[in-house]
């Protein structure tokens, strides 16, 4: 079979490279023998060793950067009150998720509820001025028109119709002012979301502008991450990727590049759904962004044998089994990269799991 694995490529290729998937294609490593134990090899006076010999070959790995960052939400308000009062009610708890307009926190006004009784009265007061001012203004207006009234007298009407239904402007003005001011006695959720803060409890006095909840729109996040120009270069906006937030694998959609500013770099902004809020904003989120691939050649991690730093393979050549050092890559759960010490067509030993006794191996140049 054919191998494809992933890997973690940075400016400098050979020390930033990481496997983030291993895709099964075709045949890589070909089964030589079914056998567990392999006899000793007639007259060759070593000892074969206990396992499975496969032939290596060539498989593509494929090159992926790893674009850190941090998944934040894409709306996230701290609310606050203008008012100077005492917080009275706390509706809500950290983590409760609101629906906007949902009542938040609530705040004393009864010196609001007072005033606006008080403009209430005001606004009675300057329609019934405006009533008493229309009809006054009728009957001289058709006194008027039949030569029974003055012209002093007509305008003079007419004025303190103008008076009266400004008064009646102004009053109903004052009211819907004090209306707005009294709102503000009651925290609402602006949009849907989650309680991430409450810093408000009652009896706490609220002061203009002091915060007293914090709502974050969990349903989608915004990951944020810096990435070179040469990754930014196969970047376009809407272009989904692979990318983990907090352990969690989703996708994402490419929202925006833009320049960071320093060293070259650049910015990319994803917009990854999270509908049932299990990603949590905040989380460290990795973008994965697919860079090409190249040949190489894995072997499964079960075929390589160390002695303190040193990691080699056994290599069967001509019914003789050979200790050989190699220098491994990138890695993957089930496979190493080797990046030096192994060629493809050379056959390697797996051995077994079940313990056998320790043959006497031989070991071979690099």
């Amino acid at each position: 079979m054919t191998v494809a694995l992933s890997a973690r490529s940075v400016v400098s290729r050979q020390n930033s490279l990481t496997l983030a998937a291993l895709s099964i294609v075709s045949a890589v490593l070909v089964a030589c023998s079914g056998e567990d134990a392999v006899p000793r090899s007639p007259g060759s006076g070593r000892a074969a060793v206990a396992g499975t010999p496969i032939v290596v070959a060539e498989t593509t790995l494929s090159i992926v950067f790893d674009a850190s960052g941090v998944a934040e939400p894409v709306q996230q308000a701290t609310l606050s009150t203008r008012l100077m009062g005492t917080v009275v009610s706390v509706h809500v708890h950290e983590g409760q998720m609101v629906r906007a307009g949902q009542p938040l926190v609530d705040i004393d006004a009864r010196d609001l509820v007072a005033k606006a009784t008080q403009a209430a009265a005001s606004v009675a007061g300057a329609e019934a001025a405006q009533h008493e001012a229309a009809a006054h203004a009728a009957r001289f207006t058709a006194l008027y028109h039949d030569s029974a009234a003055t012209r002093a007298q007509y305008e003079s009407a007419l004025t303190a119709l103008a008076r009266a239904e400004a008064g009646l402007r102004a009053s109903r003005a004052g009211a819907a002012e004090l209306e707005v001011v009294r709102s503000y006695a009651s925290v609402r959720a602006p949009f849907d979301g989650m309680v991430t803060q409450r810093m408000a409890d009652v009896g706490a006095l609220a002061a203009p502008g002091a915060p007293l909840i914090t709502v974050q729109d969990v349903s989608s996040l915004r990951l944020t991450a810096s990435v070179p120009a040469d990754v930014a270069r196969t970047l376009r906006p809407g272009r989904l990727l692979a990318a983990q937030v907090d352990g969690d694998s989703s996708t994402a959609t490419v929202e925006g590049i833009i320049p960071a500013g320093a060293g070259g770099l650049f910015t990319v902004n994803a917009l990854i759904r999270n509908r049932d809020a299990r990603r949590r904003a905040g989380s460290t989120a990795t973008l994965h962004v697919p860079m090409g691939t190249r040949p190489v050649i894995a072997v499964p991690h079960r075929a390589l044998v160390r002695d303190g730093d040193l990691v080699g393979v056994v290599v069967r050549h001509d019914g003789q089994d050979d200790r050989r050092w190699v220098r491994l890559g990138a890695q993957t759960s089930t496979h190493a990269e080797v990046l030096s010490g192994l060629r493809a067509g050379e056959t390697i030993v797996v051995p077994s799991e079940t313990p056998v006794s320790t043959p006497s191996v031989t070991p071979g140049a690099l």
